[in-house]
């Protein structure tokens, strides 16, 4: 997606994005299994994970974890808060950094926002959960 439209989210904090274009060169597998995810810059894209946890009886717990730092996460809950009608909010793990927490089941919605505002490839988006 555009530079500009993630502006307009107002969800991009530094401007500086690079993209990695396909070329016949890219084909060949890289000798280090992270290589792949890594920019012209050298700057390693994470994979992001989308996972469900189940709370008590019906109640379900959905979690984003591995959204790059540029990006203000803030911005990122109050829009998905808005736009799906659920609680969300921001939680610092000691293992995973921050993660985003949604209640509800909202992992397909928030894999399609992710990959059409071009915050994740949909090639590093993992969606976990039965």
């Amino acid at each position: 997606m555009q530079e500009s439209s993630l502006f307009a989210y107002g969800i991009l904090v530094n401007k500086e994005v690079s993209h990695r274009f396909m070329s016949i060169a890219n084909l060949n597998r890289p000798a280090d299994a992270f290589e792949q995810l890594e920019t012209e810059d050298g700057v390693r894209q994470g994979v992001c994970h989308i996972r469900i946890q189940q709370r008590t009886g019906r109640k379900t717990i959905t979690t984003v974890q591995g959204i790059g730092t540029e990006y203000d996460l803030k911005r990122i809950v109050q829009y998905l808060k808005k736009k799906h009608s659920c609680n969300g909010t921001i939680v610092e793990h000691p293992e995973y950094g921050e993660v985003i927490q949604l209640t509800g089941d909202q992992r397909e919605k928030v894999k399609d926002f992710l990959i059409k505002v071009g915050i994740v490839n949909e090639s590093n988006c993992r969606v976990h959960g039965f």
